[in-house]
């Protein structure tokens, strides 16, 4: 049994050994590195800074600040090992409570700034008429995924507003049908509406090139009028 808990331990920590903590992971590692120590019983250690070393060591006081300090002390290790180099070098004196504040500070301004440019991307994109109402939801939900990476997820009901109010006017009455009858539905399953309703949309571009046609064709013919008019002159000369 022990062997069995070591070797998912280690499974575990190779998540992190993969992806190291550089510039741009920050969100990704951080969720890593609680579910590690959520597995090891040592999530503890980035909540609560280690306390004073009491004076009499024989006492449960004591004993509780030696283990949290041990554990601190492996866990910041851990959190070194699984960082780039140039990370490492900035925080190699911390423990891991300290270590934890200073990166979600050094990176809470970072992950701000990139949250407002994906909620801003996914606010203010429109479908075009005449384009793949799938293809359209597909980045739509790319934007909402990178929002639960981000940890500001949107729920079903509120990511399948801002789809709707991105789709063109040939969808109003399909939005508008979705509203009355109160639909709570998935992503993946308004994305299923969505494909089905899109056989149904009258098509834009056959009614243009008509009318270009037409616009073309018509010149011509009061050319031909214009010359045969000409001709009856002549000859009545």
């Amino acid at each position: 049994m022990s062997t069995e808990n070591n070797s998912s331990q280690f499974s575990l920590k190779s998540i992190l050994e993969k992806d190291k903590l550089n510039h741009s992971n920050f969100m990704d590692w951080h969720r890593n590195l609680k579910i590690v120590l959520k597995a090891e019983n040592k999530l503890y250690v980035l909540e609560t800074p280690v306390p004073d070393e009491p004076i009499n060591q024989q006492t449960v006081a004591y004993r509780n600040y030696a283990k949290q300090f041990d554990d601190s002390m492996k866990v910041s290790c851990l959190m070194l090992a699984s960082m780039i180099p140039e990370l490492q070098r900035t925080m190699d004196d911390m423990m891991a409570y300290e270590m934890n504040e200073h990166l979600v500070e050094m990176f809470q301004q970072k992950a701000r700034h990139e949250r407002f440019d994906v909620m801003r991307s996914l606010i203010t994109t429109r479908m075009q008429e005449g384009t793949s109402v799938s293809a359209h939801v597909l980045k739509m939900k790319a934007y909402v995924d990178h929002l639960a990476r981000l940890e500001s997820p949107l729920s079903d009901e509120l990511a399948g507003d801002i789809i709707l109010n991105s789709l063109p006017k040939s969808y109003d009455q399909f939005t508008m049908n979705y509203n009355m009858n109160g639909m709570e539905k998935t992503l993946a399953e308004l994305h299923q509406m969505l494909k089905t309703a899109e056989v149904n949309i009258p098509s834009k571009t056959a009614p243009v090139l008509m009318i270009k046609e037409g616009h073309v064709k018509k010149p011509n013919t009061k050319k031909k009028g214009n010359q045969a008019s000409e001709g009856c002159q002549v000859f009545s000369l």
